[in-house]
């Protein structure tokens, strides 16, 4: 949404929490980042926490402030969760909010030729293969 305000980006660290939808070995994930590399041609850096770690991601830390600003309301309709995280502040700053309605279906694989070629694509760290992955953008059109 915001990329033409920041043409001197070339490079987008991701801190993940290696949960089973996007460790580095799941190929739908892995097929989805490296689609995103090409289309904004930026390279891209998954950088994994180790399992029970969770106190590192600051996402964790964002949904006790969520948490602490509904203080107890019921959350009984999308809408009113909505509001609620568009309304709370971190920092003195408003999360921007958006709802994805998009429903990806489950269980949908890679063959392990596709993944192979795929794999071709990444840069991981001999010592920390699985926790640190490097993708660079290729042409839009590689992975059509």
């Amino acid at each position: 949404m915001v990329s033409w305000r920041f043409p001197q980006v070339t490079t987008l660290l991701l801190n993940q929490d290696n949960g089973p939808e996007n460790n580095s070995r799941r190929t739908q994930f892995m097929k989805r980042v490296t689609e995103f590399a090409d289309q904004f041609q930026l390279t891209i850096v998954l950088a994994y926490y180790p399992p029970y770690h969770s106190k590192y991601n600051p996402i964790e830390r964002t949904w006790g402030i969520l948490e602490k600003h509904w203080n107890g309301n019921l959350l009984d309709t999308v809408n009113t969760v909505l509001k609620f995280a568009e309304t709370m502040t971190w920092n003195g700053m408003h999360p921007v909010v958006k709802l994805v309605e998009k429903v990806y279906k489950t269980g949908v694989r890679l063959t392990q030729k596709k993944m192979d070629e795929l794999e071709k694509r990444f840069e991981r760290l001999a010592y920390l293969g699985k926790w640190f992955v490097k993708i660079a953008p290729g042409p839009p059109s590689v992975l059509g």
